[in-house]
């Protein structure tokens, strides 16, 4: 698929759905060839970024984070060759443990690189941008989460 308005939201969707089952190994595979900017550090390699996940995010006995990620507000710049492109979004990340409704853990943006070879659009950087806000992650992360020294909502 080379439309990019198809394909980028279907790789954001991708993300959203492997991380909530819980497959960071499948996760990862979406970055091979590409990176994460998570905290000022770049990730590349699908086992460093599998890492990332693994260190950071709780699993429950389902075998998933019992989370739901809602990509919004999708915004694609294309580049003037058409095989490269910006994204801007942002996601909520719902979770729901036990019998409890699902609470909002926290809410930020993505800032994307996409590049097209051979027709296929694939991430190529994922910048994990400014957190708006953080709900109770303590089913959720491993370690809580901290603002930077400049406190502008960054991990």
């Amino acid at each position: 698929m080379t439309d990019a308005a198809i394909a980028i939201p279907r790789l954001l969707a991708r993300y959203a759905d492997l991380i909530d089952a819980g497959d960071f190994v499948g996760a990862a595979t979406l970055f091979d060839g590409g990176c994460i900017v998570a905290g000022g550090r770049e990730l590349r390699g699908v086992d460093a970024i599998r890492r990332l996940w693994e260190d950071f995010v709780q699993i429950h006995a389902d075998g998933t984070p019992r989370t739901r990620h809602l990509i919004s507000n999708v915004t694609i710049e294309l580049d003037a060759d058409g095989d490269g492109a910006a994204c801007r979004s942002q996601w909520t990340v719902l979770q729901a443990i036990g019998a409890g409704s699902p609470q909002i853990v926290g809410s930020g943006r993505y800032l994307d690189r996409f590049i097209r070879a051979d027709g296929i659009w694939r991430f190529a950087r994922r910048e994990y941008g400014p957190v708006d806000f953080w709900g109770d992650t303590s089913a959720h992360l491993k370690i809580a989460p901290k603002l930077r020294d400049n406190e502008d909502g960054t991990l």
